[in-house]
């Protein structure tokens, strides 16, 4: 009220006052009361949200947590199975042999027949006592016998097939006289002057130096298949893989899916043998072990013969 009467006073008085100063008195009156939009209720600092996604684990950590039906086969011999739904995005029947190479005891056998002939894995196996097999390479399907290089105790067995792609025989597993094995690069000069005791030729070569390779862009290497696949660990191990295929139950892999499972499964130098109908995983006392397609079955009754065969035995002190 105080200020009110005064402006009253004031303004009955105006005539006694210069209107220069009773403005300026107005002025200031208008100009200390608040006329302004009132200030807005304090409110905290908004939090942010955590937006940080987890990252999906990697393919060798998603492999390492699976949990694999294992088997001990035989001393230095390990088998195992597993059927993913989520792998590549996919179903995906996975068959996984770990050999020891490091044991004193583990044999590498290569049962074979020549041209004019077949032979099943499961019998390849059987003739010369394995504790497990795997197919081998490419051969003539009309007729029989391996169709690239395939030496055995230093004899050449059968040399490339003229003109077969080079991408499908550009690397060898070989096996010396005292039983070690390696992967090896096709020499530039290809594989007729190498000198070595056991060489068995397939490719694409998959992975090799801990890297995974490039593949050409063919059918062969995008399309998803069955598969077998053989590796090294930088621990001596060999895994041998056979990737089931051609049905619901399982999509097969393309070579570069291939190439990631073999890398994830700690090998550093690995290789594609051959694969659709002639991919099978054979064990002793169990037979046909993986889901082989030759029969349009998702069951074990579908193996093919092929003419090359890769066997793990169990040495004994008769051997």
């Amino acid at each position: 009220m105080m200020k009110k009467n005064n402006l009253v006073i004031l303004i009955k008085n105006s005539g006694r006052i210069p209107l220069t100063l009773l403005f300026a008195f107005l002025l200031f009156v208008g100009c200390h009361k608040n006329y302004g939009t009132p200030p807005l209720p304090f409110s905290p600092p908004i939090e942010e949200e955590d937006t940080a996604v987890t990252e999906e684990p990697s393919l060798a950590e998603k492999l390492q947590s699976t949990a694999w039906d294992s088997t001990q086969v035989s001393e230095g011999i390990v088998w195992k199975y597993f059927h993913f739904t989520d792998l590549f995005d996919a179903n995906e029947s996975v068959t996984v042999f770990d050999i020891n190479l490091n044991s004193d005891n583990i044999k590498i056998a290569f049962p074979y027949v020549t041209t004019g002939s077949f032979l099943k894995t499961s019998e390849g196996g059987e003739q010369v006592g394995a504790d497990v097999a795997i197919n081998g390479s490419y051969f003539y399907t009309d007729e029989g016998g391996p169709e690239i290089f395939f030496m055995l105790e230093g004899e050449m067995i059968t040399p490339n097939r003229p003109g077969y792609p080079a991408y499908r025989t550009n690397v060898g597993l070989t096996v010396d006289k005292e039983g070690a094995a390696s992967i090896i690069k096709r020499p530039t000069d290809g594989w007729s002057g190498i000198e070595a005791y056991n060489l068995l030729a397939a490719g694409p070569l998959l992975v090799y130096g801990n890297q995974l390779l490039d593949q050409l862009d063919k059918e062969f290497n995008t399309e998803r298949n069955p598969r077998t696949a053989i590796g090294i660990t930088g621990d001596n191990h060999l895994i041998a893989v056979v990737v089931d295929g051609r049905d619901k139950q399982s999509s097969g892999m393309t070579i570069k899916e291939l190439g990631k499972v073999m890398q994830a499964l700690g090998c550093v130098r690995a290789m594609n043998l051959d694969g659709g109908g002639s991919s099978t995983a054979w064990v002793k006392g169990e037979g046909v072990v993986n889901y082989p397609s030759d029969n349009d079955k998702f069951d074990h009754g579908g193996e093919r013969a092929v003419a090359t065969v890769i066997a793990f035995i169990t040495k004994t002190e008769s051997l």
